[in-house]
């Protein structure tokens, strides 16, 4: 039987389109046979959307650009999955208080580049940034390359527009620089994967534009001493527009997939960046002073701005170059850096122990980082030791104080091991908040924590 969601003017039942919908980018996740898409173009639509499914008691996943590496937007059977791709208008870009609105689906860079041309900067760059959406940003909390110096998405959203799971329409947050007056649902949402509302409509802080950074990259004999200099260089007091690490095997994976010139008798790198203008050489002399006494090898800084985008390409890169190497389940655990290295090694360990490729890399400045289970999901017995290998990562980081995610989110991928982090007392209160929001359940169901 049709429901009246399916009647809809901007839903499709084919199964050729529903099948292209059914998954994120994560591995290790499985996806169900969804009954619709919807692609609303505005928030009216989304709001015929929830009011008629939360009617008919119709599970709803709502989706992005579907870059997400957790399993949030993966369909469930029997769901409507709402797509918020056409709702792609900056709306204002206000230049006397530094913010601009959006709609949901405008993608993180074409949003980053129209700001610029108004001499303003929005900070967070996520490494999808090229492809991934500002509402799946906003969904996710994203994080990105400069939040050592700028913080995450949840630093930069003052207001939002959210469909609730009814169909009623929620203004919260303001637009003003600050404002205290009632609980912080801006917060909230921020982060909650789609599980307490659809978000329709987002304003976040600008800051001026920052000047052209300088990059410098140190080389390491081992991946401890590399992580060992993150926390020895942010002591200084210093704070970099961008502190990124990789390990041998991505640095590797790169090579082969561009050749960077970089050594090969190597196991760590660090990637510096200063934008703070003139002061910037002297933030760059520091790392590589720092650098050199823990153990570089060497230390480059680079002479212009191409040789400079091409170090930090070469990071950016690293997602596309491991794609390479097999299937891969990519991790996102955060650890205090004074952790780093410990954390590094054990990655390192865990590889040898299970006999899986899990190349490492991340934010180190944050202490966030990604290392990449490579397994064969034809080999049943290579899926195993991978999952074997992710979980004892996952144990790993929070034995160090860590977290299991620090900017890809939970969805599917990462409920279990939420559990585990939160405790029964931090269970349950997650629970009452999604059954104050969600009383029916609607809302990506399945997704973040279970339903009492």
């Amino acid at each position: 039987m049709r429901s009246t969601v399916e009647q809809l003017g901007f839903v499709s039942t084919d199964p050729d389109v529903l099948a292209g919908y059914r998954f994120d980018q994560a591995g290790f996740c499985s996806a169900g046979t969804p009954r619709a898409l919807a692609r609303p173009g505005s928030t009216a639509e989304v709001v015929q959307v929830l009011r008629q499914a939360n009617d008919e008691r119709i599970p709803v996943v709502p989706q992005g650009a579907r870059t997400g590496l957790s399993g949030g937007a993966n369909a469930i059977d029997g769901c409507v999955l709402l797509s918020l791709e056409r709702m792609t208008e900056i709306l204002e870009i206000d230049e006397v208080n530094h913010t601009a609105t959006v709609q949901p689906g405008v993608i993180n860079s074409v949003l980053s580049r129209a700001v610029a041309d108004k001499g303003l900067c929005y900070p967070p760059d996520p490494g999808s940034w090229e492809i991934s959406t500002i509402g799946g940003n906003v969904a996710t909390n994203a994080g990105g390359l400069c939040c050592v110096k700028y913080g995450v998405t949840s630093d930069f959203v003052r207001e939002l527009e959210v469909v609730l799971a009814d169909g009623r329409v929620l203004r919260t947050g303001r637009r003003t620089a600050k404002g205290v007056a009632g609980y912080d649902l801006v917060r909230l949402f921020t982060g909650s994967e789609g599980t307490l509302g659809v978000i329709t409509e987002i304003t976040v802080a600008l800051r001026p534009a920052a000047e052209k950074p300088l990059t410098a990259v140190a080389f390491f004999a081992t991946a401890g001493a590399a992580c060992a200099v993150v926390s020895e260089y942010l002591s200084t007091g210093r704070r970099p527009s961008l502190l990124e690490f990789m390990d041998k095997p991505t640095v590797d994976a790169v090579s082969a997939y561009r050749d960077l010139g970089f050594p090969d008798d190597i196991e760590g790198v660090l990637i510096a960046q200063s934008d703070r203008g003139a002061a910037a050489p002297e933030d760059l002399a520091a790392f590589a002073e720092v650098a050199r006494a823990g153990g570089a090898t060497d230390v480059l800084v680079a002479s212009d701005e191409a040789e400079a985008e091409l170090l930090v390409e070469g990071r950016r890169l690293a997602g596309v170059a491991m794609e390479r190497l097999g299937d891969r389940l990519v991790d996102d655990v955060c650890v205090p850096r004074s952790r780093l290295a410990e954390f590094v090694e054990g990655v390192a360990a865990i590889s040898r122990e299970h006999e899986v490729a899990v190349p490492c890399c991340g934010h180190a400045g944050d202490g966030n980082m990604h290392p990449n289970v490579v397994f064969d999901s034809a080999d049943e017995d290579s899926v195993r030791r991978g999952q074997a290998a992710f979980d004892a990562i996952m144990a790993l980081g929070l034995r160090l104080g860590g977290t299991i995610t620090g900017e890809h989110g939970v969805g599917m991928l990462k409920r279990d091991w939420l559990e585990t982090e939160l405790g029964e007392v931090g269970v349950a209160v997650h629970q009452s908040v999604k059954q104050a929001f969600d009383p029916r359940g609607i809302l990506n169901p399945g997704k973040v924590v279970r339903r009492r």
